[in-house]
Parts: structure tokens; sequence; C-alpha cells
């Protein structure tokens, strides 16, 4: 899935990331000798990417002043932009209720990640521990 990475990149360094890099990154703030989450994000997930992981990097310098350091995952191009949207939101997930993590783009729920942890989709689960 992940096609390369790079972590804890200095902001304003972009010489690792093309414009239009497709995948999920992750701000940081160096607070203390630790690296903080700060926000995680998805790019070049358009039916037509004409931007990606640099544009994005790139306007929150813009935009954003609470965060000091980046990594980027940029994903293989067989990887559809469902899939990347569905990375995107189990990480959010996982990381919601974390209080290690500060994240400002917080989400309530996935409504298809929430489908998925239904007892209808566990039937065969269970229909062969009912068996054993």
């Amino acid at each position: 899935m992940i096609k390369r990475w790079r972590r804890y990149e200095r902001r304003g360094d972009w010489r690792f990331v093309l414009p239009v890099t497709r995948g999920i990154y992750v701000l940081y703030r160096l607070k203390h000798g630790r690296y903080e989450v700060v926000y995680i994000g998805v790019a070049g997930v358009s039916k037509v990417p004409t931007t990606g992981i640099g544009g994005r990097l790139k306007s929150h310098d813009k935009n954003r002043k609470d965060w000091s350091h980046y990594s980027f995952f940029e994903v293989h191009d067989n990887v559809f932009r469902e899939e990347i949207l569905e990375l995107e939101s189990l990480l959010l997930g996982i990381f919601r209720h974390d209080s290690r993590i500060n994240l400002e783009n917080k989400q309530k729920s996935s409504r298809k990640l929430y489908q998925l942890r239904k007892p209808a989709v566990f039937t065969d689960v269970l229909r062969k521990k009912a068996d054993a």
C-alpha cells in the first residue's frame, strides 16, 4: 500500500514531496523534545488529482501556525481514493480519544467503518465458532 514515506521532516522542507503526491500526511508540533500529532490528513483524493500532499502542506504552511514538522506516506498508484479515505477514517478513529494526541480534526465516525462492526458482518465467524 505504501510506496514511500518520510517522517519528522522540518516545516518548509518540501524536497521529498512532489506536488501531486497521493496519500496520508501528519502534522506535528515539537514540544519539550517530543513530537505531538496535531493533524492527520489525506491528499490527492479528488477524481482527477491536480494537487496532493505537497499542495496541502504548503496550504497548511500559510494558514496554520501550530506545527513544526510533518510526515507523509505516499500510496502506490493502484490504491483507490476510497481506500485512502478509509485509512484516514481508521487513523482518526483510533486516535480520537487518545489523550497523548491533540488532534484538531477529530471526526465523529465513519459510516463505512461503523457498518463493518455490526454483528451481521461476523456471521461467518460466529458460524465457525459454533461448529467448533
